[in-house]
């Protein structure tokens, strides 16, 4: 008997449940609104634009013949710009430098050795490869190797910039 309490139980609520699904209280949750009627897009034509319109600018008249005016050369390159002032702590910290067409690095701290201050080359050519010490004559920056003999000197060419040649003549820039 109480199974059969049990079974018609179960049965209820199962009817109850199918049939609240079918009430019209709980509607479809993904509705989306009835897509836009398509407009007339109108007819395309093809046809040549017209000329341009001549521009009026006022007229100059052109300058006299005594009238100087100043030309410059394309072809001229910028006007070397002074040696800026070179220091020690300027100098002082890691450089990129650039050797014949080849790259390396040259650390450069205020460590005092030979004529002025340590130098440690990284993985540069010759003659680079051999700079131990560098020094600050004037406004020139001298790299040294370990015998005291002048390896490359460099003017300052602005911030953070050197140029100048190797002992053997080879151009060679250091920048940060």
């Amino acid at each position: 008997m109480n199974i059969g309490k049990i079974g018609l139980a179960a049965s209820a609520v199962v009817l109850l449940a199918a049939a609240g699904c079918q009430s019209e209280r709980i509607s479809r949750v993904d509705t989306r609104p009835a897509p836009l009627p398509a407009a007339p897009a109108g007819n395309v034509t093809a046809a040549q634009l017209p000329p341009p319109a001549p521009a009026s600018f006022p007229e100059t008249p052109p300058p006299a013949p005594e009238t100087q005016v100043a030309a410059i050369d394309p072809n001229a390159g910028a006007p070397a710009a002074p040696s800026a002032p070179v220091t020690e702590g300027g100098v002082a910290g890691v450089w990129n430098v650039s050797v014949g067409g080849q790259s390396c690095r040259v650390a450069t701290p205020r460590t005092k050795f030979g004529q002025g201050y340590r130098a440690a080359p990284l993985r540069c050519p010759a003659p680079l490869d051999g700079v131990k010490s560098w020094a600050v004559q004037g406004s020139q920056l001298v790299l040294y190797n370990d015998s005291g003999s002048q390896v490359a000197s460099l003017s300052s060419s602005g911030a953070e910039k050197f140029n100048g040649t190797t002992s053997s003549g080879s151009p060679v820039s250091l920048t940060r």
